[in-house]
């Protein structure tokens, strides 16, 4: 019975289960129906997406997908000299990264990762160490040292490159750093680049565009397939420049400025030699600069080492001299104030031969004489009596002779610096033709020089309706208007040259970095000031100047050569300090000059009683001149004295003298253009009787007893020194060859513009 039961109960449960089973699978069916219906609208649904959108949403996708992006450097151009000498390069150097996210993968890499960067590179590894712990899961680039040479890396990327290497998470990114091979030399002319490596001043500065280049990239990103896809766009290097400086020029300049800084240093007050000493020498056929360069320098490699700033003036914040200048004592107040540091520090930085003014002096003399011949104004042949002073607007204006030099022609004016005589030329030129002039010569404009930092001075001359009789007196030796060297230096060039006015300029080539010539800088004249057969009076008159036998720039001459030039001293504002510059502008050789020379010196170190002297500026001219002249294979064509030889060698410089002319012929210095030291006019017809002398002036100075400590004559009656040759009276004008301490009023009333 219970038998019976019990396999009732089993089939009954066996129809109870069939009929779910049945049920469920009708359900499944029509799930299964659904889900495929949906499956085929999702897929319908894609194909039109992608065929409407897909592009859009695969740059969408794209952008969302992980990539990185490294910069890549470019190279910097270099500078060069004229003989492709380095100036300024740049050198591939290595910042070394550290990845906190890989060096903390395993924890075998960490110690020897650690040695090797205390071992290799010297790194403080227990900052190191602290630096991974705080950021292990986070950082993956941290800059662990900057700008290192590859010698210094090489021991670190050996190790990192070894087979199962345990240094791990180190890695190394290219840069450039720039490089001053002459350490200061041509400092001025060069600049120097940022850490951003954007040019600030010379060369630098006004050619950056030039020299930089573009940088690269490389692109990385994670494919559909999760593969780093990588594009590279290479770096494009700068271009670089080929200048007209010659480093060998350049370094005898700058030699003898820092030789005559050692001589002055300290002499009068603690300081300098001088405030500055700016020196240019140029081609005059071309414009090309051979050298430029000013006292203080500082090394290019290290442009805030505040030690350069040391014997400068100290400027306030108005940037004026103060009357204090910069020692090792009180060189700590410019590193705890940041302005005043860095207004030193521009100073420093400025190239004076281009971004400072001043009053030229006498070496503008030349100028007017040349603008009254050439304007027809006078012949050049006339003759003006000095008798020390002339009046003129009220003002007693002195010349450097108080006793005045008598009857001179134009050319003994010029001769001996005759304030009186170029007073007369300017009148007779008149204040229109003066002030055309001074614009021919460029002087107010910019002379467009390739470097930056060239000075405006249009406001600090004068026009036609600002200047009256006192001014165009002032202005015809040069005091009452101011100009910067590179003008004078280019508007004198143009006197000696036949009259042609080249710009002036540095750069003769751009190279690409494959070495192809970009583009050549030929010369470039931008107007004849005055015509060759002026410019050949002026070159006589000024030869004169050191040939003559009372010229005031015969300590200007190397041994072995004549050349020409002309000496200024220029008194500074404020005119009760009786502060001068100092200066000479000259040319060799006299008979055919290839270059010319400026040298300016600022203020000189000395006692201002004797400090109006153009022989600070005329010795520095003829060291220089003893070793360009023989490096430029100019020949001598001077006897030279046993005194001269000895001199020239213990310089070891080479005695250029010009070989033997075959039998028969001649030289070009058989017959050279003028009779050079033969007095006035140097041998033109200057339509006096030549059987008529004039009566010989009083040279009372010439029975002054001598000055044993400063070589100078001594003034009984007032205590002035007084130059034994010339009898220019010392400290008590605008200039040693110029006006009297009277001649024009004080600053506040003087009618000089930008003064």
């Amino acid at each position: 019975m219970r038998s019976r039961i019990k396999v009732g109960v089993v089939l009954s449960n066996k129809k109870k289960n069939n009929r779910f089973t049945i049920k469920m699978q009708k359900k499944l069916v029509v799930l299964f129906g659904v889900v495929l219906l949906a499956f085929v609208g999702l897929s319908y649904r894609l194909f039109i997406i992608t065929r409407d959108n897909g592009e859009r949403y695969k740059k969408q996708v794209l952008s969302q997908q992980r990539y990185d992006s490294t910069t890549l450097p470019y190279k910097r151009g270099s500078i060069l000299d004229t003989n492709g000498s380095i100036l300024a390069s740049s050198e591939k150097v290595y910042n070394v990264i550290l990845d906190a996210v890989a060096v903390s993968r395993d924890e075998s890499y960490l110690e020897p990762t650690l040695e090797a960067l205390r071992n290799q590179i010297g790194i403080d590894v227990s900052s190191v160490r602290s630096y991974i712990a705080a950021n292990a899961e986070t950082s993956r680039y941290y800059v662990l040292a900057r700008r290192l040479e590859f010698e210094q890396i090489k021991g670190l990327m050996e190790l990192i490159g070894e087979e199962n290497s345990l240094v791990q998470g180190i890695w190394f990114e290219d840069e450039y750093k720039r490089s001053y091979p002459g350490g200061s030399l041509a400092c001025d002319v060069i600049g120097f680049t940022t850490s951003d490596n954007v040019g600030s001043y010379g060369l630098e500065e006004y050619y950056n565009d030039v020299l930089s280049g573009t940088p690269g990239r490389e692109y990385g990103y994670l494919n559909g397939d999760s593969n780093v896809e990588r594009t590279t766009i290479p770096a494009v290097d700068g271009n670089s420049l080929v200048t007209t400086i010659d480093i060998n020029i350049q370094g005898i300049v700058e030699k003898y400025l820092k030789k005559f800084d050692e001589e002055f240093r300290d002499g009068f007050h603690e300081g300098n030699g001088a405030n500055n000493v700016g020196a240019i020498i140029m081609d005059v056929n071309s414009g090309e600069v051979l050298a430029m360069a000013s006292y203080p320098g500082f090394d290019l490699n290290d442009t805030r080492n505040l030690s350069a700033l040391i014997g400068m003036p100290i400027l306030d914040e108005e940037g004026k001299r103060t009357g204090e200048y910069v020692t090792e004592e009180n060189l700590h107040l410019l590193e705890d104030d940041s302005n005043a540091m860095y207004r030193q520090l521009n100073a420093l930085w400025k190239n004076f031969c281009i971004s400072e003014t001043y009053e030229p002096g006498s070496v503008s003399k030349p100028m007017t004489v040349a603008a009254g011949i050439e304007s027809g104004s006078i012949t050049g042949n006339e003759k003006y009596n000095c008798e020390g002073k002339l009046e003129i607007g009220g003002y007693p204006i002195r010349c450097h002779n108080t006793w005045g030099d008598g009857s001179l022609s134009i050319a003994e004016g010029i001769e001996r610096s005759c304030n009186v005589n170029m007073m007369y030329v300017a009148s007779a030129t008149g204040i229109e033709t003066f002030t055309e002039f001074q614009h021919i010569f460029n002087f107010g404009l910019k002379t467009n020089i390739d470097l930056a930092g060239e000075l405006r001075t249009d406001t600090l001359i004068y026009t036609k309706d600002t200047m009256h009789a006192t001014e165009l007196a002032t202005c015809s030796f040069g005091q009452g208007y101011n100009c910067t060297m590179i003008q004078m230096m280019s508007a004198f060039c143009s006197l000696i040259n036949g009259g042609y006015y080249y710009e002036p300029h540095i750069v003769k080539k751009i190279v690409s970095p494959s070495g192809a010539t970009v583009q050549n800088i030929e010369p470039r004249i931008l107007r004849q000031t005055i015509s060759e057969t002026t410019s050949d009076k002026v070159r006589e008159m000024c030869n004169l100047v050191v040939s003559g036998e009372k010229g005031t720039g015969k300590t200007a001459r190397p041994a072995g050569y004549m050349i020409g030039g002309k000496t200024g001293t220029a008194q500074t504002v404020p005119r009760s300090a009786k502060e001068y510059v100092l200066s000479f502008l000259g040319y060799a050789p006299a008979d055919n000059p290839q270059i010319a020379i400026y040298v300016v010196v600022d203020r000189p170190n000395v006692d201002n009683r004797v400090m109006d002297d153009a022989k600070y500026a005329t010795k520095i001219v003829r060291n220089i001149l003893t070793e360009v002249l023989p490096y430029m294979g100019i020949y001598m064509t001077e006897e030279l004295s046993e005194e001269e030889i000895e001199e020239l060698n213990a310089l070891q410089v080479e005695i250029m003298t010009p070989p033997e002319p075959a039998e028969g012929e001649g030289t070009e210095q058989d017959e050279p253009e003028g009779n050079e030291g033969e007095g006035e006019g140097a041998g033109e017809d200057t339509g006096e009787d030549p059987g008529e002398e004039e009566p010989e002036r009083s040279e009372p100075w010439k029975d002054f007893p001598i000055d044993p400590e400063t070589g100078y004559a001594v003034d009984p009656d007032t205590g002035n020194f007084v130059d034994p040759v010339t009898g220019a009276v010392l400290g008590l004008s605008f200039e040693g060859e110029s006006t009297g301490g009277e001649s024009l009023p004080e600053e506040g009333t003087s009618p000089s513009p930008g003064a």
